[in-house]
């Protein structure tokens, strides 16, 4: 019989195009991503980051955020202790990738640790160091990126009490090095985000259609729900527990609390209303995050009200601004203040809030505001914008409707793209409402 490589896992009414790999090929393709992210990745970044010795310490189910997204498609979780040392020898342009552990860890990370030899770990990983006399130890501690701080005390009490006197002033934080491993993204991983985004895209066009939408019938929780357990039966998982809520015309517009808590209940969708998600999933170690709007039609509708379409226009118009403004170097907090400046000054209402995404939803890199800080953020709206780096542009505005007697919230989220080129998206964006039709519209 025919090998399949390639499975695609939908529901009878699914829309996706993007194939899904089966189990035993998604292993195959996750593992060579992570070597080509280890033998030419890790190299630059070690670089970068002037540490020529990364220790990453970590127990069975208590892994190190970083360290999880080392391990090979086959462990699901490190074992025991396990310690790796990556050491960067610059002058003749090498990279160790050394693991104190009984065995190797899949095909890139060898084992360094003969117990029967050396009965102690922690020796055996001071023997490691002394044989190469590293200039700097980097681990992963890290006052403002939780993702960069994976040591827990215990272990690093126990490291520092078997490091010999010597390499201790030589010990620093591998910070900046943690967070360019999270945040950085191969050419690869970036042909499969994009495969990732449109599944995802697919995935929100469907459940924003009459194949999940009956109006005045179907609840905002049916289509969280439906959403789901699509992404549960095309052999994938969400990250979060999607949203999907309304506005209308007859209920005054929530703050920013409530848009962003369960407060808004379960409503019944009604013709007229403004429907909004917010949707991520995850496969093949990457992590979508998307939210996208659509109108549902009245009875003697076509299309959305004017009124609304320039509305979502003004959404557009503010992901624009904020786009604009990436520029390598700059910090989170310094894009996002030229974009809020500039945003008012064009007379629209505000609120951005884009985080990186990659690795984890919510990953490691510049933080460009967040909904309750708008004046920046501290420690991690810092940190600066590099290339080939993911974000989730994640805002809105509110813009005032006088035919509903109140303001609407245009709330978007997509994945763009930062590289040597500028900006893009790594799929495409919504740039019209998408339209659900009652009954009666649709004949």
């Amino acid at each position: 019989m025919k090998r399949i490589f390639f499975v695609l896992l939908v529901l009878c009414t699914g829309m996706s195009h993007a194939q899904v790999l089966a189990e035993r090929e998604r292993s195959k393709v996750a593992d060579e991503v992570l070597s080509v992210r280890f033998n030419e990745l890790l190299p630059e970044l070690m670089d970068r980051s002037d540490i020529d010795m990364w220790v990453i310490i970590s127990r069975e189910y208590n892994e190190d955020p970083v360290l999880r997204t080392m391990l090979p498609s086959t462990w699901l979780n490190a074992r025991r202790r396990t310690i790796l040392v990556f050491y960067r020898d610059q002058k003749n342009d090498s990279i160790e990738k050394l693991a104190i552990a009984r065995y190797n860890i899949g095909d890139n990370i060898e084992s360094a640790w003969n117990k029967e030899e050396q009965p102690d770990q922690w020796k055996a990983l001071v023997e490691i160091i002394e044989k190469r006399e590293p200039s700097k130890i980097g681990i992963n501690i890290s006052e403002n990126f939780g993702i960069a701080d994976g040591l827990v005390k215990t272990d690093y009490d126990e490291f520092i009490e078997a490091l010999p006197e010597k390499y201790h002033d030589k010990v620093v934080s591998a910070e900046k090095l943690a967070i360019g491993w999270i945040e950085s993204r191969t050419l690869r991983e970036m042909v499969i985000f994009s495969d990732l985004v449109e599944i995802t895209h697919d995935i929100i066009k469907e459940a924003f259609s009459t194949n999940v939408i009956q109006p005045g019938v179907t609840t905002t929780d049916d289509v969280v729900w439906w959403m789901r357990q699509k992404v549960t039966n095309m052999g994938m998982e969400t990250w979060f527990h999607p949203t999907v809520d309304i506005q209308r015309s007859s209920e005054k517009l929530v703050d920013h609390i409530a848009a962003f808590s369960d407060e808004n209940g379960d409503s019944v969708i009604l013709p007229g209303d403004l429907v909004h998600c917010d949707f991520g999933i995850s496969y093949l170690n990457l992590n979508t995050d998307c939210q996208q709007m659509a109108y549902v039609l009245k009875d003697d509708e076509t299309k959305a009200p004017e009124f609304l379409q320039e509305a979502f226009r003004k959404g557009n118009q503010l992901q624009d601004i904020l786009t604009s403004n990436f520029e390598t170097g700059l910090s989170g907090n310094e894009i996002l203040r030229r974009s809020l400046t500039q945003a008012k000054e064009k007379g629209l209402k505000p609120s951005i809030y884009s985080h990186p995404l990659g690795l984890y939803g919510h990953s490691a890199g510049p933080t460009i505001g967040m909904w309750d800080q708008q004046d920046g953020v501290p420690g991690t709206g810092d940190y600066p914008l590099f290339e080939n780096t993911v974000y989730a542009i994640e805002l809105n505005t509110e813009v005032e409707i006088p035919e509903w007697g109140k303001s609407v919230r245009i709330m978007l989220e997509e994945a763009g793209f930062w590289g040597e080129d500028g900006f893009r998206y790594v799929n495409k964006r919504q740039t019209d409402l998408m339209l659900i039709p009652s009954d009666k519209a649709e004949n």
